[in-house]
């Protein structure tokens, strides 16, 4: 197997964890505090803006290479197993996604991103 046929295996792994993620997000099973995080990490899996913008050399990756990685495992050790197993076997099944999840998933980035351009908004009005 070659080098780039081993990361393009490893990004299918990790589109499938967001996949399953976002089902678990659904799931009544699923505990809040996984929901919370799960819908961070399916967001911010989703979202055209990065902590680091890609354009930074090297820097501008380390969000896609180990922040998301990163959010996502955290996300998988808060939700319950059984859970995480029928979530997983729904997406090898084709069962992933539907679109009402893609509008939920863009309305949170829509949301936090507005969210902190008010926090800033209000940090810079304080100054003055």
């Amino acid at each position: 197997m070659t080098h780039f046929e081993k990361i393009k295996e490893r990004a299918e792994r990790l589109k499938n964890e967001v996949l399953a993620l976002s089902l678990a997000l659904k799931d009544r099973r699923t505990p809040l505090l996984a929901k919370i995080l799960i819908g961070l990490t399916v967001s911010y899996a989703l979202s055209p803006i990065d902590l680091i913008p890609d354009f930074i050399p090297v820097l501008g990756y380390v969000d896609d290479l180990l922040i998301l990685p990163a959010l996502i495992a955290l996300s998988i050790k808060l939700i319950p197993r059984e859970v995480l197993n029928d979530c997983r076997a729904r997406v090898k099944e084709g069962q992933a996604i539907n679109k009402t999840l893609g509008w939920v998933a863009a309305s949170l980035i829509v949301l936090f991103w507005a969210v902190v351009i008010v926090f800033i908004a209000q940090k810079l009005l304080a100054k003055k």
